[in-house]
C-alpha cells in the first residue's frame, strides 16, 4: 500500500494513504467527511475504464491514513494536499472534491496557487460560507454546529447513524436502487474507524469563511455539482452561491442528497467527463522535481 510521510508526531511518522492507478490525464479525488478515498469507488472504476489516471487519498485522521492528535484545520489539510501533488509531480491535474474535499481545494488554491491544476470540480461543496453572521444572514446558526459537537462527545456512534440518514436523505432514497442498508452499514463502519479527535475537530472547519480564498479560483475552469435536497450543506447557500461567485458551470441534481457521488454515481461521472472534454487545454510542462525529500514507504 502506498503511503506518503508528511509530518511527525512524537516518536512516529504521520502518513497519508493514497491510491494511484491508471495512465493518461490525471484526476485527483478528495473525499468528504467522515469517509476515505474509497468513497469515490464508482468514479474510480468509470474513469480508469475511460483511460484516465485516477488518484485518491485518505485525509489525515480518516481511512488508512495516520491519526495524529493535531492538524485538523484547512491550512494543514492544504499543506497535506500540496505534499501529495509535489510527491507525485502532478501537472495539469483535475482536482475533484466532495464536501470537505472542496475546502482542501479552495485553501490549497489560495495558499499554493494553481500552477499544477487544469480545472476544479466541486461536488456538494462547503464554500463560500455556511455560518450565519451579520453579513451572511441566510447561513446556518452556530448553535447547529455546536449541537453536532455535543452529540459527538455524548455518543459518536449514535451521531454517525443519524448523520448518515441526512447524508443520503434516506427518507426519500431507502428502498430503491440508490442506497441500500448494506451501504449505510459499510459507511457506518468506515466512519467509526476514523480518529475520534479528527471526527470532532473537523466540525469546526465547516464554519470557515472561504470568501477571500475564492479569488484564487476566478481564472481556472470550474464546475459545481450539487443536489437540491442536500440536508448537510444547503444548496442555495453553498453550491449555487459558489458557482455564481467563481463563475463556474453549475449542474443541479434534482432531489439529490449530500451523498450524490454514490446515489447518482453514473450521472456524476458523465457530468465530470463532459466538463473535462469541454475544457481541454494544452498540457503543462512537467516539473523535473520528484519530491525526493519526502519519505515513502
Amino acid at each position: 500500500m502506498p503511503y506518503l510521510t508528511i509530518d511527525q508526531e512524537n516518536s512516529h511518522d504521520i502518513k497519508l494513504h493514497y491510491q494511484d492507478h491508471g495512465e493518461g490525464e490525471a484526476l485527483l479525488f478528495i473525499h468528504g467527511y467522515p469517509f476515505s478515498g474509497v468513497a469515490w469507488e464508482k468514479q474510480e472504476a468509470f474513469f480508469l475504464k475511460e483511460g484516465y489516471r485516477v488518484i485518491t487519498y485518505d485525509r489525515r485522521g480518516f481511512g488508512l491514513s495516520s491519526q495524529p492528535s493535531t492538524g485538523y484545520d484547512w491550512d494543514t489539510f492544504a499543506q497535506d494536499l500540496d505534499k501529495l501533488l509535489t510527491h507525485l509531480d502532478l501537472s495539469s491535474v483535475t482536482l475533484i472534491g466532495h464536501s470537505m474535499g472542496s475546502g482542501e481545494i479552495t485553501r490549497y488554491a489560495s495558499t499554493f496557487g494553481l500552477s499544477r491544476v487544469s480545472r476544479v470540480i466541486y461536488v456538494s461543496p462547503i464554500p463560500p460560507f455556511v455560518l450565519k453572521t451579520e453579513d451572511n444572514s441566510d447561513g446556518v446558526d452556530k448553535e447547529v454546529f455546536e449541537g453536532f459537537k455535543s452529540a459527538i462527545k455524548s455518543d459518536r456512534y449514535a451521531f454517525i447513524s443519524e448523520f448518515l440518514k441526512n447524508f443520503y436523505s434516506v427518507d426519500k432514497l431507502t428502498g430503491n436502487s440508490n442506497i441500500s442498508d448494506e451501504k449505510l452499514w459499510a459507511d457506518f463502519q468506515l466512519a467509526s474507524l476514523s480518529s475520534p479527535l479528527a471526527f470532532y475537530h473537523c466540525v469546526d472547519t465547516w464554519t470557515s469563511d472561504f470568501r477571500e480564498d475564492l479569488y484564487s479560483l476566478m481564472d481556472v475552469p470550474s464546475l459545481v455539482i450539487h443536489g437540491d435536497d442536500d440536508k448537510i450543506l444547503p444548496y442555495e447557500i453553498t453550491g449555487k452561491r459558489l458557482a455564481e461567485k467563481i463563475n463556474a458551470e453549475l449542474k443541479t441534481i434534482k432531489n439529490g442528497s449530500h451523498g450524490i457521488p454514490w446515489t447518482h454515481g453514473e450521472e456524476i461521472c458523465e457530468m465530470i467527463q463532459d466538463f473535462i472534454q469541454k475544457t481541454q487545454i494544452e498540457p503543462k510542462v512537467e516539473s523535473s522535481s520528484k519530491g525526493a525529500s519526502l519519505g515513502v514507504q
